[in-house]
């Protein structure tokens, strides 16, 4: 398989953001330095989980608050995972797991599709994390299912903790993807799709 990496740069006038991602990468030397504390705990449970070599910076707008850092790291990060798996050829392309964390049950499927959507179903019993406000979670899983052209599934099993909720949905994508990335050596240079193309 090649090597599966990319570089994206996203600047606005309210974010400005480098994303480099190794898919095949080593997860434990990562860098997350996105500006919003919670986020950098989130984007470093995805690398370590999935296997991927990740490094994030972003300078962004959070005097007004996270909302822009997180939309476009989350559009940045999708960019670059559909730019490093290229054609898909040889990907497992589905995955799927109920993760639990503590009381928290999430249920998470996904489709490396190249059509990207996100279907959520998950209910924050807080409007905060700290001062991460917990709507972002949606957002950043649009974001990055949109871009990275990924059918995301999120469904909300168990939960009461908003913490541990957003942590199995973290926790859970990147399973996900560890497992529909991951080479398939019965089908190692074709792309998974009677169509031919994803």
């Amino acid at each position: 398989m090649k090597e599966r990496t990319a570089e994206v740069s996203r600047t606005t006038g309210e974010t400005d953001v480098r994303i480099r991602l190794d898919v095949d990468g080593n997860p434990d030397v990562s860098e997350i330095r996105t500006g919003v504390g919670f986020l950098n705990h989130m984007l470093e449970l995805l690398a370590r989980h999935s296997g991927m070599e990740l490094h994030v910076f972003c300078k962004g707008d959070t005097d007004v608050d996270d909302h822009h850092s997180t939309e476009d790291i989350g559009i940045a990060l999708g960019s670059a995972l559909s730019e490093a798996l290229g054609e898909r050829r040889g990907i497992r392309r589905y995955a799927s797991m109920a993760l639990p964390m503590d009381e928290a049950l999430i249920l998470t499927a996904i489709d490396i599709s190249g059509r990207g959507g996100l279907f959520y179903d998950v209910d924050f019993p807080s409007e905060k994390i700290g001062t991460f406000d917990t709507e972002l979670v949606e957002e950043f899983m649009h974001a990055f299912a949109m871009n990275a052209g990924i059918t995301l599934h999120l469904r909300m099993l168990a939960g009461k903790n908003s913490h541990h909720i957003a942590e199995a949905c973290f926790k859970g994508l990147a399973r996900c993807l560890r497992e529909a990335a991951s080479a398939d050596e019965r089908f190692a240079d074709r792309i998974p799709s009677t169509k031919g193309v994803l």
